[in-house]
């Protein structure tokens, strides 16, 4: 996740607040990962087999739309800190909620492939905007001893939305899909408005002098570790889109087993990512990072290639809890090493990160377009499986031959924190 370079002052941030603004804080950033992520990205997947069957748009169509909104994340991303800059912080926030609402509620028109495609990228530009400056202005307002817990609260908000659309999606389809569509832009502007308490206060955080020179940014070293770490971070994207987006449709039409049993499925994946990043951070400060990226690769590799073997229930349902574990899992496990590699250097960590962000992204939307073809061509189902697993299996070939133990040699002259 990249941070925004953007101000805010430390005194309000860090000292004197109440304990009920740190809380507001820490809503607010749940709500914007909740409705970026967890809505805006996530609940489209439990929809595209009703699309589908609807006849809004062939299996190819869904699954372009889905690699736009993921190619939309890494536009947000990479032009997040830019919004807040230009405009304010609590303006691109604001702003930012209300697009994801206004795609949901722009998609219940049945207008052609296009504008589909135009509002599923709006979704993915609001979700990586919000996934880069929401949980920095939110954890800017509560106290650092605290931002281990406010974090977890923050970014469960990616497995709550999964676990919300799977539960919501089924009923709601009942109505229609125009309805849905409307229903769910209504729990995201429901949500746009709980956050609102805990933004205000970031009026000031434009950037105090405009004209002064821009701040002199911090390389990223060139170093093997370095390079070789984003490379498996984007295969673990790689690796991950299958379940991300293709799931529901594949339990649902691919297998033959309904719209109900593929939302139950997506539930289950919505609750591994809610319970992930908790036990696989237990594991890391058990093990260590090293050894608990390695693990997890073992156990993705295993949990992902099952589907493409196996079509039991069980099967299915121990995918994707692993997948999903994964999702938030892996960026917490990524995350850990690159703070290990700089330790003390917050400048370094932040420039670093954002890197590791965009090779996420960029493999994401790689993989969503290239799986996208290949439905296009005629091949899907288990092949997405199988070529998920094969990447997170290339990604654990990288990391064991390129890594090293001993930290990256930082340039003389480096400032760390104290």
């Amino acid at each position: 996740m990249k941070h925004s370079q953007t101000e805010i002052s430390p005194n309000k941030a860090t000292s004197g607040d109440p304990a009920g603004e740190q809380w507001r804080a820490t809503a607010s950033g749940f709500c914007a990962i909740l409705v970026g992520i967890g809505l805006a990205r996530f609940a489209y997947s439990p929809l595209i087999p009703a699309l589908i069957e609807a006849g809004w748009f062939s299996a190819a169509q869904t699954a372009y739309l889905g690699a736009a909104n993921l190619a939309g994340y890494l536009a947000g991303a990479l032009l997040a800190g830019r919004m807040a800059e230009r405009f304010t912080l609590m303006a691109a926030l604001r702003a930012m909620m209300a697009l994801a609402a206004l795609s949901f509620f722009a998609s219940a028109l049945p207008l052609d492939f296009w504008w589909y495609t135009g509002w599923r990228l709006a979704a993915g530009i609001a979700g990586g905007a919000l996934m880069v400056l929401g949980p920095p202005a939110a954890l800017t307002r509560v106290p650092p001893h605290r931002h281990g817990l406010a974090g977890g609260i923050i970014f469960a908000g990616v497995g709550f939305g999964i676990v919300l659309s799977g539960t919501l999606v089924p009923p709601l389809l009942q109505a229609g899909l125009p309805e849905t569509w409307l229903a769910l832009g209504g729990l995201a502007a429901l949500l746009a408005l709980v956050a609102e308490p805990g933004w205000r206060g970031l009026r000031q955080s434009r950037a105090a002098h405009p004209t002064r020179a821009p701040r002199k940014r911090v390389p990223v070293p060139r170093d093997p570790v370095l390079l070789a770490m984003f490379v498996v971070y984007g295969l673990c994207a790689v690796g991950l889109v299958p379940h991300m987006v293709f799931l529901v449709d594949f339990v649902a039409r691919g297998l033959g087993r309904g719209i109900g049993e593929g939302a139950l499925i997506w539930v289950l994946f919505g609750l591994g990512a809610i319970l992930g990043p908790l036990l696989i951070g237990h594991l890391a400060d058990r093990i260590g990072l090293v050894r608990a990226l390695r693990l997890g690769f073992l156990l993705q590799i295993a949990g992902i290639g099952l589907i493409a073997v196996v079509e039991d229930v069980w099967a299915l349902a121990l995918s994707s809890l692993i997948a999903g574990a994964f999702v938030p899992g892996n960026t917490a496990l990524v995350l850990g090493r690159v703070r290990a590699l700089f330790p003390g250097d917050l400048a370094r960590q932040q420039a670093t990160w954002g890197v590791a962000t965009t090779a996420f992204a960029i493999g994401q939307a790689a993989a969503a377009y290239g799986f996208a073809a290949l439905i296009d061509a005629g091949g899907a189902g288990y092949m997405l499986f199988a070529f998920g697993a094969g990447a997170l299996g290339l990604a654990l070939a990288v990391d064991l031959v390129a890594s090293k133990p001993a930290a990256i040699q930082q340039p003389p002259g480096t400032v760390t924190d104290p």
